[in-house]
């Protein structure tokens, strides 16, 4: 394979001083050419180095989006979006220059319509922000990546996260958005409609398009309602076998449960050292059941039946509110405990996704291979839909590491695919995953997206250099 860092050798494209100077006239001190500033947005979660834009404008309206669009179209310079930097495969790096257009100052939430179970938000609220604004209406948002993404920057790499396997991706979950294209054209692909048969189905075109066909300003979500129940439980395993085979035993037996999640002892242990749990240092399954009390406790009274079958022991419940909280911060912090368990590392994130028949051999063979890892790793992840990643802890600044990280994603990624998975289940192609996006689409799947993206985009200016190569 190629080496995902040679990305970072493309040739950059000189901002053009008219541009630059159109850019201050119409926005003033939201534009910025200053270094810290365009260092910021330069960064990512990933283990690239920071590669920053030329320039940052920060953005308020659909309006101004269609100003800044419309002006880097004309001069046909990189535009960037930018929503939280939370991404962890270079998504926002501006490997040919450009502008980064930071959308956060776009955080108002448009509409919340309680009758229709839907919201309309500004693409940089938050998820958790607007979860906030739901606290009194009894429903809720589910899609949790972890990180308090944008919900812009969740739609544009279809993200998903603890909750999918009961309530689906942001692929399922995003009725409508209001686009910028390259032109700067102002489009609205469909609306609040719960289903709709018109025409192509634009909206899905732009989910999980990573900021490469058009700018996404607002979007349009569905909501759920909060749950009558909800209890949690953690439950370890003597073996990693054990812990896969439950989840697959409870999905191929139909329970639905809310959140089933893997994390490994080494995790486990960075957990505890982080979040000041007690934690046992074992192979662990976190459980959440949703629904009616009789129902959250005859899924979890089977899980633990089944989990008991399997050699799973010290089951405990966590029914309260603050003890589920607790629990779950712990596990959404699993990431930056395992980089704080190595100071100074940064983690090179695997993320495949198999079929759940395949997810015990997908498992146990990615953790052969990370066998002969000279660096710290961590397994953890969304068994319950077949999604895991392995969190590789190497020094950025260390060469061999580099390449040996490299070298064993490759291995795990490619045992995925041989397995009709996938090389990404929620984290997108960005920077990283654009060889094995070939290889898994084929060469006519290919060919299909590049002709949407020039016919979108002819002058490739919508986030160049990320997901296939042009």
């Amino acid at each position: 394979m190629n080496s995902p860092y040679a990305v970072l050798d493309a040739i950059r494209r000189p901002l053009p001083q008219a541009l630059a100077e159109a850019l201050k006239q119409q926005f003033a001190e939201r534009f910025s050419t200053a270094q810290s500033v365009r260092d910021h947005h330069g960064k990512d979660e990933s283990p690239f180095p920071t590669t920053a834009p030329d320039a940052v404008v920060f953005a308020q309206s659909t309006d101004e989006v269609v100003a800044v669009v419309k002006l880097c179209a004309a001069h046909q310079t990189p535009l960037i979006p930018y929503g939280a930097g939370s991404s962890l495969e270079g998504h926002l790096l501006a490997v040919q220059g450009g502008v980064s257009l930071d959308l956060s100052g776009m955080n108002q939430i448009v509409a919340i319509h309680t009758e229709d179970l839907t919201a309309t938000v500004q693409a940089g609220v938050t998820r958790k922000q607007l979860n906030e604004a739901l606290k009194s209406t009894g429903l809720f948002f589910p899609i949790d990546p972890g990180a308090d993404a944008s919900l812009g920057g969740m739609a544009a790499t279809r993200a998903s996260g603890t909750n999918a396997v009961r309530y689906g991706t942001m692929r399922e979950n995003v009725l409508g958005l209001t686009v910028v294209t390259a032109e700067g054209k102002v489009i609205k692909p469909f609306h609040r409609a719960r289903k709709s048969s018109a025409g192509y189905d634009l909206t899905r075109l732009f989910v999980g398009s990573e900021g490469t066909l058009g700018v996404i300003t607002e979007v349009t979500v569905k909501l759920y309602p909060v749950p009558e129940a909800m209890s949690a439980a953690v439950v370890n395993f003597p073996s990693l076998d054990a812990a896969v085979n439950t989840v697959i035993q409870t999905i191929q037996m139909g329970v639905p449960v809310a959140r089933s999640e893997y994390l490994c002892p080494y995790t486990i242990k960075a957990i505890n050292a982080y979040s000041h749990t007690e934690l046992r240092q074992a192979h662990t399954l976190f459980f959440e059941f949703h629904g009616t009390d009789s129902s959250v406790k005859e899924q979890a009274e089977l899980v633990q039946q089944i989990a008991h079958d399997l050699g799973g022991e010290d089951f405990e419940w966590a029914t309260r509110p603050e003890d589920r909280s607790r629990l779950w911060n712990a596990r959404h912090h699993a990431y930056f405990a395992l980089l704080q368990s190595r100071p100074g590392s940064k983690g090179l994130s695997t993320d495949t996704c198999v079929p759940i028949s395949r997810l015990a051999d997908s498992i146990t063979g990615a953790r052969a291979i990370l066998d002969r890892s000279s660096m710290p790793v961590g397994i953890l992840g969304h068994v319950g839909d077949g999604n895991f990643h392995c969190a590789i802890l190497i020094d950025p600044n260390n060469p061999s590491e580099i390449e040996e990280s490299e070298r064993l994603n490759d291995e795990i990624v490619k045992l995925a695919q041989s397995m009709e998975g996938t090389c990404t289940g929620e984290h997108g192609i960005g920077l990283h995953k654009i060889d094995y996006l070939e290889h898994e689409a084929g060469d006519d799947a290919m060919a299909i997206m590049r002709a949407i993206k020039r016919s979108m985009d002819p002058f490739n200016i919508l986030n160049p250099g990320k997901i296939f190569r042009l």
